[in-house]
């Protein structure tokens, strides 16, 4: 379950009654793994220290041939992606809350006191530096001649990717709750996709922050604030005519990325990313499951539920099976078509609470404790 962000002293109470009612010992347990069988190779390719994330959701990042991750205390290193060497490491002199973002030329990285840090990829040298309004819990995204951040006070900034000046900022108020969870964005053919509180789904003008609609994922719902929390979590998943979003204690949804007509939508509560293939729709819900969705209509094709309350990572998908990690760092690999369980893998028995992420033949995962695994997967 994601921790809750309070914004006013009376609902901290009930966020804290209610939270501790959620972990009380006599609630429901974390599924015990089953032994499954094999069917997909999965093999370690090389893995790598970075640093302890703490209770930060710090996610690598690829470019170019290299992977750029973050630790809390600051260090941001680059690592050769095909064998995990270490190229340089550096020190961006704040905790880090959020990152990495990058396009092979700049690397930026997001920290608790609203610092955006920008290095260069080459050599990890500091460009700049740049203060946004509050704290940085998702990774920034480097696009043309922005750096594009969220802070965790409802605004998204735009900023020069040559000096970190802002060039344009966005906002709109925020809920008297919500969830501390990644709040990401998605830049395709010049807009901006991004989440906000109260179930809405913005997509902005990539140059100038101007809004060009607005959809609604989840309407909140309840008569205590902490049940009307409804925030779209995560990176929306855009595609060529289709982006698709989920909401805490909401609903998930596919919007025409034209006029955000919804295409559907349909009852589950999540607080990750979604993914796309072509044909589906993956999302891992609040109870551990994870579900397979058409993606023209949103029915169910399959739902894989032996992980529940596993705390699971947005699914990512790999051809004929889809990956997610979870709180003790497994990584499971479900069949494409059923669902049906093919492979598991271990890390270093810490979470695994960032977002896994693609790389030629395999994947990435960055775990809690602060090693970087990369997995090679005979996908084709």
């Amino acid at each position: 379950m994601p921790s809750v962000r309070v914004l006013s002293r009376g609902a901290a109470l009930a966020a804290l009654i209610a939270l501790a009612g959620c972990f009380g010992s006599s609630g429901p347990k974390m599924a015990e793994l089953q032994e499954i069988k094999t069917t997909l190779p999965v093999r370690l390719a090389w893995e790598a220290r970075v640093g302890d994330a703490k209770e930060a959701v710090l996610a690598p990042a690829v470019a170019a041939g290299f992977v750029y991750a973050a630790a809390h205390d600051g260090t941001v290193v680059s690592l050769d992606a095909a064998r995990g060497r270490e190229r340089w490491r550096a020190d961006a002199g704040e905790a880090l809350s959020g990152g990495v973002g990058t396009d092979g030329d700049l690397v930026a990285v997001g920290s608790e006191e609203g610092q955006v840090i920008a290095l260069d990829a080459a050599t990890g040298k500091v460009r700049w530096r740049s203060r946004v309004s509050s704290e940085v819990l998702s990774p920034p995204v480097v696009t043309g001649d922005l750096v594009l951040v969220r802070s965790g006070d409802s605004r998204l900034f735009a900023l020069d990717a040559k000096d970190g000046a802002r060039r344009w900022l966005y906002q709109r108020a925020s809920a008297p709750l919500s969830v501390r969870a990644t709040e990401g964005m998605a830049v395709s053919r010049g807009v901006v996709y991004a989440g906000f509180s109260g179930g809405k789904l913005m997509a902005l003008t990539l140059t100038n922050g101007a809004p060009r609609w607005e959809a609604t994922v989840a309407v909140p719902k309840g008569s205590t604030e902490l049940e009307r929390v409804s925030d779209v979590v995560g990176i929306p998943a855009v595609g060529e005519r289709d982006v698709c979003a989920a909401a805490y204690q909401g609903r998930v949804g596919c919007f025409d990325v034209a006029n955000a007509n919804p295409l559907w939508t349909r009852e589950l509560s999540s607080s990750a990313s979604v993914a796309l293939d072509p044909g589906l729709v993956f999302v891992s819900d609040e109870k551990g499951s994870v579900h397979a969705l058409d993606r023209s209509s949103g029915t169910s094709v399959w739902k894989q539920d032996k992980l529940f309350l596993r705390r699971l990572t947005a699914p990512l998908p790999l051809g004929r099976s889809v990956a997610v990690a979870d709180v003790e760092g497994y990584v499971h690999l479900l069949a494409r078509d059923t669902g049906g369980f093919v492979a598991r893998v271990e890390t270093d028995g810490t979470p695994v609470s960032a977002y896994l992420v693609r790389i030629e033949d395999g994947f990435l995962a960055q775990t809690r404790g602060g090693t970087i695994y990369a997995f090679s997967v005979a996908d084709k």
